[in-house]
């Protein structure tokens, strides 16, 4: 049976950075945090991104996080 242990953590959040000029399509900017502790749960990255998001200029489309695990047989 294999096993999971989470080593890193990354926060990112992407932005709306403009509409392409050619598609038509939206664009976007990510802007990330690495070292973000593992054990951090949803609820408390949600009032980071809270806490950030205003410091921005532009419009807030999606919050990702990013985890790397190494995965161990037991």
């Amino acid at each position: 049976m294999a096993v999971a242990e989470r080593v890193d953590s990354r926060l990112q959040l992407v932005f709306e950075s403009g509409i392409d000029p050619v598609s038509g399509d939206m664009t976007y900017k990510t802007k990330s945090f690495n070292n973000v502790k593992v054990n951090a749960t949803s609820d408390q990255l949600l009032a980071i991104t809270d806490a950030l998001v205003p410091l921005q200029q532009q419009t807030l489309f999606q919050i990702k996080r990013n985890d790397a695990e190494i995965i161990t047989a037991e």
